[in-house]
């Protein structure tokens, strides 16, 4: 087959050839659509085609698809994939019902079958281990490294018992990494009970550093890594707590760079919850470790659930998903019936109407205190109730505060355990509001727990609900996180949640986390999961919420200033060595051999097709597919309102098209502007055109929460008024109907379907097009030039020989066939070259000549001293603190100034309310503005996407005023009054300050700077008092 397709395929025609036809152009050329939305057709933002849209097209405009000047199926044979793939082989393992084995291990090793244990246990249980406990406590015994993952509450704590006995029975160490303090405290004390030689590093704390198991945060472990610390010599296990967490946008990193940095001769020990990619993860430890792991992996849960879902409204449970896990759609509809007759459907599943300042429907918060009665009347109790904001959850709590769940003796035991928990506050900080306040719900058994909450309140509630006397706890999904407690039954009070940009549906992988919680191993025969729907959605949507599959553990590996700085100081390692080895790199390469098989397949299928008469067939097609392309451009001028607006009268016929849904000719009843929220400014308002179209009766039916689909062929459908973009009118007839007054009668809108058809009778060579030059007016020179080439290309099209060819279709549709092809060959080599290369690179690249620029290291990546300081810091904007220390910034603020400067740095929510700041506060933020300002301008000269507005904006300074306070000795109640922002959050906000604290004293000493250093140990001390640092109660 000649090259000559392959060639210049699309290239495109710059004929500037004139054609005196006074043709009428066509304005019916169909058009890139968006996406559908709620019950709108198409969408406020450029969604991104439909994938068969998208390669019409790739084809249109021409050079995506070309194949280039010389055959290439070469390509994938010639590429040495041994070069990039990973040498991992995975092996299953037999094991009994109940749990999957597997094992990675490097492909030159035979794979040795685990051997049973000689002599006694490391560590004896009283009751009869899981298949998947034994098959991991197995693997331990064979010193190899394992991932379990099973559902939260399985039992996965006994497997990581089972290697710190292992260890201490060796005389090895053994350290247990967890994602959050407060976890890690939890842990140390059910260690330190079981163990005794246990040891606690969470930065702020540090218990018996010396033991031979070392609880704590995966941050203090990878600052271990990076300063060579000695107590990585004796390390024979390490466990990481929760691994799943390692998909966390901001901290995930952490944990990917700690298991890179950690030697090879550890061992693992990873918990999860359940992930479908657990073997991908496995495969990477072997890949980067050169050590065997492996995987067990169980969906068994030891009580089973059953799913019911509470339609707002109604007053009764359906159950959705049984104790077997099969999903009854049946019981789901009725549910959903429910909900339309009590007249809440309130908007589409895409996110029609749904307004998030209802709070549960309109019905909602009685819901919840008619759900909590029932559950405690039924003896369902206890319950947790999970919601998405700290305010819902405490709104929701006063609505049962009437009621009460605790008996006399109950109410005293809650009594004397809260006194006892308190006891260390002083007088002052007992009389605390929410310490006030909180006391009566808990003896009434209503419990609450959120970030907002005092720590030692919220450890103090945990004790209380792990011992029975908390009967309902009103949550947010920290509380799904870690520790294991269970309740017999789980309420959601709303299927969405807001995740910082919109008010989305939960994911599956939320629901299956939070959902876990219920059913307690060994006292309920099942665990009870009600879920509260107050808005519509379709069975699809709620089998795929309710029996999705958990969240994959895909990397969220980025570079950061102390990674890349950190990595440029130590000698072994460098930073294109952490970019290559990252999981997210090898998630990427795990493609290539897909892609490469996909490249053969696809050109195999090119050459097989063979086109008689070629050449001149792919001249006729270019022809054609330019055409469409000036279509295209004259749809563009169209859609533009000044121009189509005039004649969208009432009673116009217009052709719309959806993605691949094409209704024909529907009848224009009105339009409207809308605010266009994603426009970059005001001045670009949307339209929305109502059109009267024939629809399938099907989505008639399902109007609140499905997008309009056209009536089938063949069909009597139902005509249906429709909002419709602008963007999919795909053509405008120059004929107007007239429409009754009042479309709401159905006949009267079947009159207009037969209106409809009549025309289409009376012009059987297609419905007269409004001209864009002599009906519409459109004096736009662009346009005249664009209907020449059109006119062009025509002519070149009417006298092709093959134009007039019987066989024409068959020929041309041989030929789009093998175009398309080509576009995908061309796509997929765009994504194997994509996989060859090391992700990142080019940002390391950027991030090396800002450090270069700013002086952190030299032309030839030398660590300054500048660098040396950055170090220092990890848990603020390393960069901008050195230039701050460097600039003298912080030389002449009072001790109190600059720790209330470095609160800009630590707190991370947002508040309602700015603070109005004295000069002394107001002038070092500007300063600090300044300095940030310059490292933005510098990132952006260095081609890194920084947006300065961005970058300032991540600097808040709403707790200056109450830090300075604080540092000053005010009172912690005096501090609360000052701002909105929750006391819980006030207190984590100080925690991290008296972290970041401590790297600048670190800081300061690297340069010999002592009287800063003691500036910074003296904000230490004005900080860390009473309340704020009150000890855990764990501890």
């Amino acid at each position: 087959m000649s090259d000559t397709f392959g060639e210049g395929l699309f290239s495109v025609f710059d004929d500037e050839q004139q054609s005196s036809t006074n043709k009428k152009t066509p304005t019916g050329v169909s058009t890139e659509t968006g996406k559908v939305v709620g019950k709108f057709l198409g969408s406020e933002k450029d969604a991104g085609p439909s994938t068969r849209v998208k390669r019409e097209a790739d084809l249109e405009v021409g050079e995506d698809v070309v194949f280039g000047k010389r055959a290439r199926t070469d390509t994938a044979n010639d590429l040495n994939l041994a070069e990039f793939m990973p040498q991992v082989k995975v092996e299953p393992v037999e094991t009994v019902e109940g749990c999957s084995h597997e094992v990675a291990l490097p492909a030159d090793e035979e794979y040795k079958q685990l051997k049973p244990r000689v002599g006694k246990a490391a560590k004896e249980y009283p009751f009869i281990l899981d298949p998947f406990q034994r098959e991991a406590i197995l693997c331990i015994d064979n010193n190899q490294s394992v991932l379990v993952s099973a559902h939260t509450s399985a039992g996965k704590t006994v497997c990581a018992e089972y290697a710190i006995a292992l260890a201490l029975r060796e005389k090895q160490r053994v350290i247990f990494t967890s994602p959050i303090k407060a976890l890690s405290n939890q842990k140390y004390r059910e260690m330190y009970e079981e163990f005794q030689d246990v040891g606690l590093m969470t930065g702020d704390v540090t218990i018996n550093p010396t033991a031979s198991c070392l609880v704590m945060t995966t941050e203090i472990l990878r600052s271990m890594l990076y300063r060579g610390s000695e107590i990585m010599r004796e390390v024979a296990w390490v466990i990481f707590d929760e691994i799943h967490y390692m998909r966390d946008a901001e901290r995930g990193v952490v944990w990917e760079e700690t298991i890179i940095l950690l030697p090879d001769n550890v061992h693992y020990v990873f918990l999860s919850a359940t992930i479908p990619n657990a073997k991908q993860f496995a495969e990477w430890i072997c890949h980067l470790h050169k050590q065997p792991c492996h995987v067990v992996y169980t969906e068994y849960r030891p009580t089973p659930l059953q799913h019911y879902i509470f339609p707002a409204g109604g007053d009764g449970l359906h159950l959705v998903v049984d104790e077997n896990g099969d999903f009854r759609e049946d019981n789901f509809n009725t549910a959903m019936q429910v909900l339309r007759d009590a007249g809440d459907s309130g908007g589409g599943s895409g996110g029609g109407k749904w307004d998030p300042r209802r709070k549960g429907g309109t019905k909602g918060p009685s819901s919840v205190f008619k759900i909590v009665k029932m559950i405690m009347e039924r003896n369902f109790q206890p319950v947790i109730i999970f919601s998405f904001s700290k305010k819902e959850c405490e709104a929701y709590a006063l609505q049962v505060a009437k009621l009460d769940f605790n008996t006399d003796d109950e109410k005293r035991l809650v009594e004397e355990v809260f006194n006892n928990a308190v006891d260390c506050l002083s007088d002052e900080d007992k009389k605390l509001p929410q310490v006030e306040h909180v006391l009566p719900l808990l003896k009434r058994g209503i419990g609450i727990h959120h970030g907002g909450l005092l720590p030692i309140l919220k450890e103090t509630i945990e004790i209380l609900f792990s011992e029975g006397l908390l009967k309902a706890l009103f949550a947010t999904e920290t509380f799904a996180m870690g520790i294991n407690m269970p309740a017999r039954t789980v309420l959601f009070t709303s299927a969405r949640k807001f995740d910082g940009k919109s008010h989305r549906f939960i994911t599956s992988g939320e629901y299956i986390q939070m959902s876990g919680r219920a059913g307690r191993r060994g006292m309920d025969d099942r665990g009870i999961v009600i879920f509260m729907v107050d808005e519509k959605m379709s069975p699809a949507i709620g089998k795929q919420l309710l029996k999705g599959s958990a969240d994959p553990l895909n990397s969220a590996f980025h570079l950061t200033y102390n990674m890349v700085l950190n990595l440029l100081r130590v000698e072994e390692i460098n930073p294109e060595y952490m970019l290559e080895k990252s999981f997210y790199q090898f998630q990427h390469y795990r493609a290539l051999p897909g892609v490469v098989d996909k490249i053969k397949t696809l050109e195999e299928q090119y050459h097989t097709i063979e086109i008689p008469n070629e050449e001149s067939v792919v001249t006729y097609f270019k022809i054609r597919q330019q055409l469409a392309k000036l279509g295209k451009e004259i749809q563009e001028f169209i859609h533009k309102p000044k121009y189509c607006l005039p004649f969208l009268q009432p009673g116009r016929l217009v052709k719309v098209k959806n993605e691949d849904a094409d209704f024909g000719w529907g009848v224009v009843v009105n339009f409207c502007k809308k605010t266009n929220v994603k426009a970059a400014t005001n001045s670009e308002p949307l339209y929305v055109v109502e059109v009267l179209l024939h629809c399938s009766k099907e989505s008639v039916k399902d109007a609140a929460t499905e997008a309009a689909k056209p009536a089938a062929a063949g069909e009597t459908g139902e005509m249906q008024v429709v909002p419709v973009m602008l963007h999919l009118l795909t053509s405008l007839s120059s004929v107007r109907l007239y429409i009754p007054k009042d479309l709401r009668p159905f006949d009267n809108r079947q009159l207009m379907l037969k209106s409809i058809q009549e025309v289409q009778k009376r012009f059987p060579d297609g419905v007269p097009l409004l001209d864009p030059i002599d009906d519409m007016g459109i004096k736009d020179p662009a346009l005249k030039k664009v209907i020449q080439k059109v006119e062009a290309f025509e002519h070149r099209m009417y006298t092709h020989p093959l134009h007039s060819d019987p066989n024409l279709e068959s020929v041309y549709s041989l030929c789009e066939k093998k175009a398309l092809i080509a576009a995908d060959v061309r796509t997929a080599k765009r994504e194997l070259k994509k996989a060859r290369t090391v992700l990142q690179m080019d940002e390391l690249k950027c991030r090396k000549r800002v450090l270069r620029r700013l002086g952190f290291a030299s032309p030839s990546d030398v660590i300054e001293m500048k660098g040396r300081v950055a170090c220092e810091i990890s848990s603020a904007d390393e960069l901008l603190l050195t230039e701050m220390v460097f600039n003298g910034l912080f030389n002449d603020l009072a001790v109190e100034q600059a720790t209330a400067l470095l609160s800009c740095f630590v707190f991370q929510e947002n508040a309602n309310e700015m603070p109005k700041l004295t000069e002394q506060l107001a002038a070092p933020l500007r300063q600090m503005q300044e300095c940030a300002k310059r490292i933005a301008k510098v990132s952006a000269d260095a081609k890194l996407e920084v947006d300065e507005e961005t970058y300032l904006n991540q600097f808040k300074p709403h707790l200056m005023d109450v830090v300075y306070a604080w540092a000053n000795g005010a009172t912690f109640a005096q501090i609360c009054k000052m701002t909105d922002v929750f006391e819980g959050s006030i207190i984590r906000c100080m925690r991290r300050l008296e972290e970041v604290l401590r790297q600048m004293c670190s800081a300061a000493k690297a340069i010999g700077n002592t009287e800063l250093e003691n500036k910074f140990a003296e904000g230490i001390t004005k900080i860390k008092r009473d309340i704020v640092f009150a000890a855990s109660l764990y501890l």
